[in-house]
């Protein structure tokens, strides 16, 4: 029973879908027959690729905090202005 990934043609939403025999499957977004099956590449895991994945995740966050506390900052003037 392999597991497929998929793009819609029609709405252009990526998933995957356990298939079963010959069912043709649908989009769950949208409900279309319009697929592309997507060529699946092995995912590996490991000590290094985990490192990898949370060294990215660590500098992801401090990115999105550091946009948090601009926007914050940015709203506090603006309002310490006209109140």
């Amino acid at each position: 029973m392999p597991i497929y990934e998929y793009t819609c043609g029609d709405c252009g939403l990526d998933f995957e879908r356990l298939v079963l025999g010959r069912k043709t499957p649908t989009c769950p977004g949208c409900e279309s027959e319009n697929l592309e099956r997507r060529l699946s590449l092995p995912r590996v895991k490991s000590s290094s690729t985990h490192d990898r994945a949370m060294r990215a995740a660590k500098k992801r966050d401090a990115s999105q905090a550091r946009d948090r506390m601009h926007e914050r900052i940015r709203y506090e003037e603006s309002h310490d202005r006209h109140g």
